[in-house]
């Protein structure tokens, strides 16, 4: 992959946590549930956004860090015939550790 997100947003793998049952014991075709993920990977990161006076102000998230996102907040991309999101920093609530 070939990304380099601007200023302060990231791209984020997305990480489906699909049950294939329910806890009843049913089991769920793929088309049953389509939400958009709401956790996923940081594979980029950019500079951090630049402050008022001008100063770059340093990004909370690293490369590699598993983060819960909000739902409706990231742009999907694809590259490579691989999907990803695009999110900025303010859209990310937590990470998990």
């Amino acid at each position: 992959m070939n990304i380099k997100p601007l200023g302060d947003r990231v791209v984020i793998e997305a990480q489906d946590k699909k049950e294939g049952k329910t806890k009843g014991g049913i089991y769920l075709p793929d088309t049953a549930d389509k939400e958009r993920p709401e956790q996923g990977k940081i594979v980029a990161v950019g500079p951090g956004r630049l402050s008022d006076d001008g100063k770059r102000l340093p990004m909370n998230v690293k490369v590699g860090d598993n983060v819960l996102f909000t739902k409706y907040g990231p742009n999907e991309i694809k590259v490579d015939e691989k999907e990803y999101l695009i999110a900025r920093e303010e859209d990310i609530l937590a990470i998990l550790e």
